[in-house]
């Protein structure tokens, strides 16, 4: 079965529990107020897409490829973003809640997060160098061995990040954002 080519499309207000995505490439698409909660969209493509006011919580993601997506304002919960295509991966979010979601070992290198809640994402292995984390919520973030040089941390809060687990050269933090460099360390700062 061959996949289909969707090209300028609009889809609002739909529920992909009741009718199933087609899978395909979808290019220059906009989904907005649709739900694709615990769908599988596996081996789909999307690229210069949008996905405004929409629940893709617990989608699967296998083989999935992204290029150039927005997400904005989206409930994306436990997605395993590490299952999707990796090859040309380029997606951004604003004011999506990300909770439980796994960026393990990917390459988000000069992506953004803007005012995103990000707690306990898996970010081990990843490269996030250069990667815009603009007031996003990182409480229990994971960052093991991963690569933070040149991030910007300033405007984030409530990360907990081991410099001597991670590589954190030329990365950016706000004053009161050093104690989330220092939490391993069980002090006392007053």
């Amino acid at each position: 079965m061959s996949k289909r080519f969707i090209v300028d499309k609009t889809f609002q207000r739909i529920d992909y529990n009741a009718s199933e995505l087609i899978k395909g490439e979808y290019d220059n698409c906009l989904f907005e107020d649709c739900v694709f909660a615990n769908t599988n969209i596996s081996d789909s493509a999307f690229s210069d897409c949008e996905f405004k006011n929409c629940d893709l919580s617990l989608v699967k993601l296998i083989n999935t490829s992204f290029k150039d997506v927005r997400f904005t304002n989206c409930k994306l919960l436990g997605l395993h973003f590490n299952e999707c295509n990796k090859f040309g991966f380029e997606i951004d979010f604003s004011s999506c809640l990300l909770n439980l979601s796994s960026f393990y070992k990917m390459n988000l290198k000069n992506l953004k997060f803007i005012n995103c809640t990000l707690h306990e994402v898996d970010f081990t292995e990843a490269n996030l160098s250069d990667l815009v984390l603009e007031n996003c919520d990182l409480s229990g973030a994971l960052f093991d061995n991963t690569i933070l040089e040149k991030t910007d941390f300033r405007s984030s809060f409530s990360y907990a990040i081991d410099p001597e687990k991670n590589r954190i050269k030329k990365a950016k933090f706000s004053m009161s954002g050093v104690i989330g460099l220092l939490s391993k360390y069980d002090i006392v700062i007053e």
